[in-house]
């Protein structure tokens, strides 16, 4: 008997109750969701759990979301890995920072609810 592969994603977010509801959310829909609370926490649950996508708060204690980014992108072992931005900053030069740096997405949480984000993540995950 054959195990399927339960698709991975690192949800790098300090709002506890947000990253509760996008994680549950998610695991419903058979993914295997690991959480990170800051910006070091994230950058060491992507080496360890080698997720197949990464969804990003920009405003994270220890180290922003563009500083996960940038050393995301600049790694080989994670540079490929597709992140999705997802974050109350809206703002015209963010949303352009963070596509300029490789950021695959960038979702507005206020502008998304979770089902939302849950169908971009499957539009992504399916272009692999």
């Amino acid at each position: 008997m054959t195990e399927t592969k339960k698709t991975k994603i690192v949800l790098i977010e300090d709002d506890s109750f947000l990253a509760g509801m996008y994680a549950t959310k998610l695991n419903l829909e058979g993914f295997n969701v690991t959480q990170a609370n800051d910006g070091l926490e994230g950058l060491e649950k992507v080496k360890e759990v080698k997720p197949d996508l990464i969804l990003l708060d920009i405003i994270l204690p220890k180290m922003d979301g563009f500083e996960v980014l940038e050393s995301l992108k600049k790694s080989p072992e994670t540079k490929d890995i597709p992140v999705i931005m997802l974050t109350n900053l809206g703002k015209k030069e963010e949303v352009d920072k963070g596509f300029e740096m490789g950021a695959q997405d960038y979702l507005i949480k206020a502008h998304f609810v979770p089902s939302e984000v849950i169908k971009k993540i499957k539009s992504y995950l399916s272009q692999e």
